[in-house]
């Protein structure tokens, strides 16, 4: 398991190999990688990114471990950027490993949903009409609460 918190990019083509080498007990490995989206009314400039560091690894760490115990995984990853991203940058990934694809599928989807509603990482958009920290979303919520 590796839980990275981290300011710098990520490579996804090395993160996904490196993840997958040595695996060779797993029958599937998924991965997800988030994307800084634009804004469809109001360009975004920027996505500004804070945590309390310590905390914030712990908690997806605690995630994680659920995630791994539920869904008898064999390995997990989860990276999250934070700091100043601009649209089209990666912000994020997890990816599972399991001896069947329906549980490396849903201890991925469990884990996004996590981090979209639960991690605690603060949001902020940037556009040229001001700044707005992000609100949770009730579709965000209701993702969580099939979990």
């Amino acid at each position: 398991m590796r839980i990275s918190v981290q300011d710098a990019p990520f490579d996804l083509g090395k993160e996904s190999t490196d993840f997958a080498q040595g695996h060779t007990d797993m029958g599937a490995i998924v991965t997800f990688t988030g994307v800084v989206r634009d804004l469809p009314d109001d360009p975004l400039e920027v996505m500004e990114i804070e945590h309390y560091p310590g905390m914030t690894e712990s908690a997806l760490r605690e995630m994680a471990q659920t995630a791994v115990a539920r869904f008898s995984l064999g390995d997990v990853l989860v990276i999250h950027r934070y700091g100043r991203l601009y649209p089209g940058e990666m912000i994020m990934m997890v990816a599972t490993a399991a001896r069947h694809r329906k549980d490396a599928f849903e201890a991925a989807e469990f884990l996004m949903d996590y981090l979209k509603s639960r991690a605690p990482f603060w949001k902020r958009e940037v556009t040229a009409q001001g700044a707005d920290w992000v609100a949770s979303k009730d579709e965000d919520e209701d993702a969580l609460s099939r979990w």
